[in-house]
């Protein structure tokens, strides 16, 4: 609690709450019940403020901002929060109510929460103010009716770094810089769509390509929708997944089904989901505590993915991997790199139109390989890049392009399998096994959307293209 000294007398020290002096906390904050619905369903906002009223708005976020619905006059009350809330949530009842109309179209909506005031009552005249956000997504009621494409947000990931009421699934910026094992849905949210998901999505639009909409726990929950689709997208950071979600996928694929991971780090961690769907865990690098651990059956250890004990590397969903990948411009590693990646088999279909060259190198300008990276084990045959296949990498995968990437020894010694010393890549590349896959093998791709790179553009209208048509 905030605190002001006064010091009365010699050397008599004084420490009272500010509230005593009229100084109160001032905020509004929120969540809802779900992260996904569908029109005709109920979203349940659960808020708590310090003051009686607040003003929300929501909008749908995309090329434009479309407010949808409004009003400046919630009720809402203030509540505890729970030594427990970012494990187990808040519990906090539910302040108003509404029924999704049936012109809300899918996508990504923002819940805007504001409050003001004239400050307080005998001091600070000033007007304050107060906002946070919230965000849910819409599916479509008839999934595929508009468009053969599925966006399927990294929520999983959101959850994961947001650390309100005390931890995250990482130690740096958890409480007391301890690292959590569990990390509910339901308080309010920290959204990493802006970060990751948004440039594409404003791309998208822009070039008039339709997106259907579906977060991670979709997958897992609801997975029938996938069977109106040609092809599912993830965009970004989609590092947490569960079994459930990737058995789903991988089924989808094996039917025919395409999926573009324009992502990185993507598949990395699996997760546990628990009270349907409320919370996910994952005991990461501390896999030995898991309860899984312990019974011996390690399909749903909830460490890598990659781990030898679960031995169902991520490379053989997605081509490639985060063992064999690792950091560029980013955790002291390759802090000069060019952010670009060099091609090795201009041929392929991925870079049809783009007039690239062997050894050409593209995308540097915006910095599209950066941050976290997925690579795979490879070799070198008469000056061209093949995976070894031994890190789960498909026979049939192909290596368009590569740029350097290494793990931070920080984040990689931990695992017993580890070659110290390592460097991997950046990898985009392509494979078939029923429906075709294909990565980029950055988290950063989106940046070229954004800086306007027409060889990023050009590759991506590629990749939807053929992989929207089975």
């Amino acid at each position: 609690m905030p605190v002001i000294k006064l010091k009365l007398g010699i050397g008599i020290l004084f420490l009272l709450p500010l509230s005593v002096f009229g100084f109160n906390d001032f905020f509004i904050e929120g969540y809802t019940d779900h992260l996904s619905y569908v029109t005709g369903e109920k979203i349940k906002f659960h808020l708590s403020s310090s003051e009686e009223i607040c003003s929300v708005e929501i909008l749908r976020i995309g090329l434009h901002e479309d407010l949808v619905w409004s009003s400046d006059s919630i009720n809402v009350d203030q509540y505890e929060v729970p030594e427990n809330a970012s494990s187990h949530g808040c519990n906090w009842p539910v302040a108003f109510t509404i029924e999704i109309p049936a012109l809300w179209r899918t996508g990504y909506y923002e819940v805007r929460l504001r409050i003001s005031d004239q400050g307080e009552k005998f001091i600070q005249r000033n007007k304050r103010t107060a906002e946070s956000t919230a965000f849910f997504i819409i599916r479509n009621e008839q999934p595929g009716k508009d468009t053969n494409i599925l966006l399927q947000l990294a929520t999983n990931t959101y959850n994961a770094y947001n650390n309100w009421g005390g931890s995250s699934l990482y130690g740096y910026h958890g409480r007391a810089n301890l690292q959590g094992h569990r990390v509910s849905f339901e308080r309010p949210v920290n959204s990493l769509f802006y970060r990751w998901e948004f440039d594409f999505v404003k791309w998208a639009e822009k070039e008039g390509i339709k997106l259907d909409y579906a977060v991670n726990l979709d997958l897992e929950f609801h997975p029938e929708i996938m069977e109106h689709y040609d092809l599912v997208l993830s965009v970004g950071h989609d590092e947490y997944w569960s079994a459930s979600m990737r058995d789903h996928l991988e089924s989808f694929i094996a039917k025919g089904g395409n999926v573009a991971f324009l992502s990185g780090n993507s598949v990395c961690w699996q997760v546990r989901t628990e009270e349907n769907g409320k919370a996910l865990t994952s005991w990461k690098q501390w896999y030995n505590m898991d309860p899984v651990f312990q019974t011996g059956n390690y399909d749903t250890l909830s460490t890598l993915w990659s781990h030898h004990l679960v031995a169902r590397p991520e490379n053989q969903l997605t081509g490639v991997g985060f063992l064999f990948g690792g950091y560029h411009k980013s955790h002291g590693q390759f802090m000069d790199g060019s952010g670009a990646y060099t091609v090795h088999r201009p041929d392929n279909w991925i870079l049809e139109g783009t007039g690239l060259n062997k050894d050409d190198q593209f995308g540097g300008k915006n910095t599209i390989v950066g941050y976290e990276c997925d690579g795979c084990e490879m070799t070198w045959i008469d000056g061209l890049p093949v995976p070894t296949h031994r890190d789960g990498t498909p026979e049939n995968f192909v290596i368009v392009a590569t740029a350097p990437a290494r793990w931070h020894p920080d984040d990689a010694e931990w695992y017993d399998d580890w070659e110290k010393g390592r460097t991997g890549a950046a990898v985009i590349g392509t494979y078939t096994n029923g429906g075709t896959v294909v990565t980029v093998g950055s988290t950063d791709w989106a940046h070229g959307l954004k800086g306007d790179d027409t060889i990023v553009e050009r590759i991506t209208r590629n990749i939807i293209t053929r992989l929207s048509q089975r």
